[in-house]
């Protein structure tokens, strides 16, 4: 494993902040969530930024932003779309362990009521559908270990996060 930290990849919904958090806690590391860093850093909710400049400004943003981490023995969330950002990628990579959280399409769908307004780097017209295999390939190419989430509460899918960093498996 590299690096001392955990980054946290999927799609919206699957639980990266709210299972980060939990993580961070049970195994004793800081938490930070690339998201409320991004905002912060553009003084502006993600939609508003995804709003006002589009999707591609978004995506380079959060690139950007990402690849700027500097931190140890943090639990890392990302935004969702973080994978189209190669050279953040490739940053996280160096710096922590990726774990990503898989969650069926359908199950997504069941959590993101609020797709319009949440910040989710789609384009228009895009379906959840299309996003979702559009993103798949990219989530198994980085992840150094895969999380099923699917049939797991947030307790369960902790617990198997836990596992997983422990025992690098």
């Amino acid at each position: 494993m590299s690096g001392n930290n955990i980054t946290l990849i999927g799609m919206p919904g699957c639980g990266k902040s709210t299972a980060g958090v939990l993580l961070a806690k049970a195994i004793n590391y800081d938490f930070l969530d690339s998201d409320l860093l991004i905002q912060t850093r553009q003084k502006m909710k993600l939609q508003e930024i995804i709003d006002t400049y589009g999707i591609e400004r978004f995506n380079e943003i959060e690139n950007s932003v990402n690849q700027s981490i500097t931190v140890s023995e943090t639990v890392i969330a990302t935004g969702g779309s973080v994978i189209y950002g190669r050279e953040a990628m490739e940053h996280l990579k160096e710096i922590s362990t990726i774990l990503y959280l898989k969650l069926s399409c359908e199950e997504i769908g069941r959590r993101l009521s609020n797709i319009k307004t949440r910040g989710i780097s789609i384009r228009k017209g895009e379906t959840l559908e299309q996003l979702y295999q559009e993103r798949i390939p990219l989530y198994e190419k980085y992840a150094d270990i895969t999380i099923d989430c699917n049939h797991l509460d947030i307790e369960e899918t902790v617990e198997r996060m836990v596992k997983a960093v422990r025992i690098g498996v």
